[in-house]
């Protein structure tokens, strides 16, 4: 079973959010970095880039597939972790902690439909069947 942390908010297309006051941290879930298998390369946008919401806003790759990460709020990167731009591994290993992608100051507090930890492991769910 995915870890799926109660306190992060998630995406139907594997993105997770923190909230904190004027600042959102997007990475993508444990479950997307596990059927992704080990990554070897990513790349982010640069800071002050805005982007619309549901955009996509940023690309992984592993060894078997790449995937696009959509932006689940429209707003103005403020933040990006450098480190998994050196090292793509830090995804597989702390999704949720040192693997985290970008930081987004909202032009509104209007995101995507996001899901709570037990919502989002029904879409996990339903997916492994």
């Amino acid at each position: 079973m995915s870890n799926i942390p109660q306190k992060l908010q998630y995406t139907k297309t594997h993105e997770w959010l923190k909230n904190d006051k004027d600042i959102v941290t997007i990475g993508i879930t444990d479950h997307a970095q596990t059927m992704l298998g080990d990554l070897v390369y990513v790349e982010l946008p640069e800071v002050e880039t805005s982007f619309d919401l549901g955009q996509e806003c940023a690309v992984v790759e592993s060894v078997k597939a790449a995937a696009d990460i959509y932006c689940p709020v429209a707003g103005e990167i403020v933040e990006i972790n450098y480190a998994v731009i050196e090292n793509p591994q830090l995804i597989n290993e702390d999704p949720y902690g040192k693997g985290w992608l970008i930081r987004v100051r909202p032009h509104e507090l209007k995101f995507e439909p996001l899901l709570d930890a037990d919502q989002y492991s029904k879409v996990v769910a339903s997916e492994a069947h």
